[in-house]
């Protein structure tokens, strides 16, 4: 990994036991990683929300379960962060439920067509991509 003060890319992937607690860990190596990335905030909630969905609703919050995080954060130009998780069932969450709104909170801050959930039989892999803005170097 490079230091987050370089102007240049950081391309960053690390496996993370399946367990909640592993969503402040990833907290922690996107915020060493992004610096001052202009989308820093949004990288770091958008990853741990996805983070916590692989360890609630997926297979990789089993014993033994894991997720990996990758990311890749081109200055000037856009973070694209993945969750790869176990594949599973989802829940639905109920209207009335404290938890669950972590895909309707990255399909607002990633916006149309800047997020997805793609996999095959023994995987799933959301992602997210935020543009840098106008201007912010």
């Amino acid at each position: 990994m490079q230091t987050p003060q370089t102007a240049e890319a950081v391309t960053f992937e690390r496996g993370y036991p399946g367990t909640a607690s592993q969503a402040r860990r990833v907290r922690a190596d996107l915020a060493a990683i992004t610096g001052s990335c202009p989308v820093a905030e949004d990288v770091i909630l958008l990853a741990s929300e996805l983070a916590a969905n692989a360890t609630r609703h997926s297979r990789s919050g089993r014993p033994g379960g894991a997720f990996t995080v990758r990311a890749d954060i081109r200055p000037e130009d856009y973070a694209w962060v993945e969750v790869v998780d176990q594949d599973g069932e989802w829940s639905e969450p109920r209207p009335d439920d404290e938890h669950g709104r972590g895909l309707a909170i990255v399909a607002a801050i990633a916006g149309d067509g800047n997020w997805g959930i793609n996999g095959g039989p023994a995987f799933r892999v959301v992602w997210f991509r935020l543009d840098w803005p106008a201007g912010a170097g």
